[in-house]
């Protein structure tokens, strides 16, 4: 018989940390964690089975198949936005088509089951784009709906998948004469800003902000890299954590949509200064912005509007930002570099 697992792919990644070791603690799942680079050690413990591999090796993806019943699949892996600019075609074979391969498998998976299998995806504010600052400041809490003109390869993958996930779940192969309504079950989250004190950042466009925090606390220069008044919408690790688990365990019918919002709070790059100096007086920060990086921040809400994810499955985050610096990220990075 094969096992009933939980799939996690991008597992050595920021939010692949905290979901591992938050499903491992409970005990309540087999985790088959799946990575290009090798597990850390502290997460081994947790997972059933790890595989380094590609999810572009469908020769893997096909032994995951054969070997495992699939209930759910956290598709974490991605290129971020801005290591996708410098390569748009490698990502884009990684975020569309890596993800069309796992779309696939849980077709197949939930066809062998006879019960859609969830498909839960990580999203981005990357796949908002809105035409300039004024736009941006008049545009205030911005609905999932809106503003969906994205100027980055990272925010039209995003984009597309979410597209991608709903042909899937809805109307997958509809003309075909053996059309099967046991397809997968999409649901995907528009992230703003992700802030963890436990991993480092990895080369997203908002990581201005963690970056700030971790030279800081390593007493190194940093130079960032967009204006002071630059504003865009955050939330610590653990509650993005919350969130999907959240999404993951709302019954599809109080689901009136199949992308969410989720947010926290909307700092500028300055208020990061102002709570970095705060905690690291000695901490030296300079502003000069990247134009070019700048202009896609510009591109992105300076808040974004989560009544849905609020209404529909009860969202609410636990960290506003006084105590998600000072009960999460402060004293952990203190801990971390002390």
């Amino acid at each position: 018989m094969r096992k009933e697992i939980v799939l996690i792919t991008g597992a050595n990644g920021e939010m692949g940390h905290g979901l591992i070791a938050h499903l491992g603690e409970t005990k309540k799942y087999s985790i088959v964690a799946m990575d290009v680079q090798p597990l850390d050690d502290s997460l081994r413990p947790y997972c059933e089975r790890f595989i380094q591999g590609d999810i572009l090796d469908l020769m893997l993806l096909g032994r995951l198949v054969s070997e495992f019943e699939i209930r759910t699949i956290y598709h974490l892996a991605s290129i971020l936005s801005t290591k996708a600019e410098y390569n748009p075609e490698t990502a884009h074979r990684v975020n569309v088509e890596g993800t069309l391969n796992l779309l696939r498998l849980a077709v197949e998976q939930s066809s062998w089951q006879g019960r859609p299998v969830k498909f839960i995806y990580p999203s981005s504010i990357a796949a908002y784009g809105l035409p300039s600052v004024a736009a941006k400041e008049k545009a205030g809490k911005v609905k999932e709906a809106d503003w969906c003109q994205p100027i980055t390869m990272y925010g039209v993958n995003k984009l597309y998948c979410e597209h991608l996930g709903r042909y899937y779940t809805t109307n997958y192969r509809q003309l075909a004469a053996d059309h099967n309504k046991f397809t997968v079950d999409f649901r995907s989250i528009r992230f703003p800003g992700l802030v963890s004190s436990v991993t480092i950042p990895t080369g997203g466009t908002s990581d201005y902000g963690p970056e700030m925090l971790h030279h800081a606390a390593q007493g190194i220069p940093y130079s960032c890299f967009v204006r002071p008044d630059s504003r865009l919408p955050f939330m610590v690790m653990p509650d993005a954590i919350k969130s999907l688990l959240m999404l993951e365990a709302v019954s599809r019918e109080k689901l009136t949509q199949l992308v969410y919002n989720v947010t926290s709070f909307s700092p500028t790059a300055l208020d990061f200064y102002n709570q970095v100096k705060n905690a690291f007086p000695k901490a030296v920060v300079t502003f000069e912005p990247d134009m070019a990086r700048q202009a896609i921040v510009d591109s992105w809400p300076a808040d974004v509007d989560d009544s849905m994810a609020a209404r529909d499955w009860t969202w609410k985050p636990d960290y506003n930002e006084k105590r998600a610096f000072d009960e999460y990220l402060i004293p952990s990075i203190k801990a971390r570099y002390s």
